[in-house]
């Protein structure tokens, strides 16, 4: 399994200790280190730091090599321009696919705090074993309150499984940052989740899907992997 830690940030929503040069994933919020040190830290022994990849923009590449001086030069990915979370994933998918065909991808933001790391990584194990058969997964995350800054995950409880004490359902839709009677309903009804933003899939698996609903992302990605190792690399990417 290979890890993506999307790493972008506007540094707004934690303003004033988050800025633009700095935003929440550089900070130590409820955690001894920042963020995303913790987040890294967190894969191994699961995921060792030759197979994590980050994708960020060049305003951050100086702190990001600072906080994971162990991170391999080629597994930082500098996007020349923030294009939300899409074209992220599908860079960093082109990229693994094209240095291992039956790569398995978990994707991760940088700025979650998580407090059983070890039952995580039991978590992304059943995940990307769902993964590599094919399957597109996500985590979910229990709600505690009706919180309306969250999305959500409608989910299928007559077809929820145990598998080795991980719950596996079926997932009837995404709902986005519901307005508060909404989120209070979700709540009470048992059948929603938190979106955490972290999906596990394979690399061919989500270019496949990016081919068929967004074709002519598909189409920058593939002539952009298409460049790696040559100079034509940062002026394909930039385009």
């Amino acid at each position: 399994m290979y890890a993506v830690i999307m790493a972008g940030g506007s540094g707004t929503r934690f303003w004033p200790l988050s800025r633009r040069d700095r935003p929440k994933q550089f900070l130590a919020i409820g955690t001894e280190r920042p963020l995303l040190a913790e987040t890294a830290a967190r894969l191994a022994p699961l995921v060792p730091m030759e197979r994590v990849m980050v994708v960020a923009g060049e305003r951050h590449a100086g702190p990001i090599r600072d906080l994971l001086p162990d991170l391999p030069a080629d597994n930082l990915v500098i996007e020349p321009c923030a294009r939300n979370t899409a074209p992220c994933i599908g860079l960093a998918a082109a990229l693994l696919a094209r240095r291992d065909p039956h790569a398995v991808m978990a994707v991760l933001p940088a700025d979650h705090h998580i407090g059983d790391p070890a039952r995580f990584r039991t978590l992304m194990a059943a995940a990307g074993a769902r993964a590599k058969a094919g399957e597109i997964v996500t985590l979910g995350i229990r709600p505690t309150r009706p919180e309306t800054g969250y999305g959500y995950i409608h989910y299928d409880r007559a077809d929820t499984v145990d598998v080795d004490g991980v719950e596996v359902c079926r997932v009837e839709r995404f709902v986005e940052k519901p307005p508060r009677d909404v989120a209070e309903k979700y709540l009470a009804s048992g059948r929603y989740l938190w979106n955490s933003g972290m999906f596990f899939f394979t690399a061919r698996r989500i270019l496949e899907d990016i081919g068929r609903f967004l074709p002519a992302m598909r189409a920058h990605l593939d002539a952009i992997a298409a460049t790696v190792g040559t100079d034509a690399y940062p002026e394909t990417l930039a385009r």
